[in-house]
């Protein structure tokens, strides 16, 4: 079962480095424990990140910890980057776009599926409800194409 009315969230920062810098980043989920204010341990099975592998998150919210399976499920050297979680359903992206001045990277929260009545039920009685908590994913967002563009443009 899913709840249907999910917003796309989205955002978009510029990077002072070439798509192949910032895809060197991006393209191994176990550096999002450097960059998201949630995601505290990765664990990618196999060692290699690649269109079709899998990992396992460890999140983090206050006390809460919580793990997360995904797989990888577009992997465009230079592109995109995304990765649907098997306990909600979303789709996670990153998508690389060159600039004249380097790279724009567009980072979207999608639920094309919805998201699972588990899930949705869990925000609403520990996470503060689906409001606070796509406010805070959202904001989260932010900070973590920021952690990213500092990485980047070192």
């Amino acid at each position: 079962m899913t709840q249907t009315a999910t917003p796309e969230l989205e955002a978009t920062i510029e990077v002072a480095a070439p798509p192949s810098t910032v895809w060197q980043l991006l393209a191994d989920p176990r550096h999002m424990t450097r960059w998201s204010p949630q995601v505290v341990k990765t664990f990618l099975r196999g060692g290699v990140p690649k269109q079709g592998a899998t990992f396992v998150n460890i999140n983090r919210r206050g006390p809460l910890f919580w793990p997360t399976q995904a797989k990888i499920v577009r992997f465009v050297e230079d592109r995109e980057f995304a990765f649907r979680v098997k306990e909600n359903y979303t789709v996670w992206s990153f998508e690389l776009e060159p600039t004249a001045t380097g790279t724009r990277i567009t980072q979207r929260r999608e639920a094309p599926q919805g998201i699972s009545k588990l899930s949705t039920t869990l925000t609403k009685r520990v996470l503060g409800g689906t409001e606070t908590f796509t406010a805070e994913l959202q904001a989260g967002m932010a900070q973590t194409l920021a952690a990213i563009k500092a990485d980047a443009e070192r």
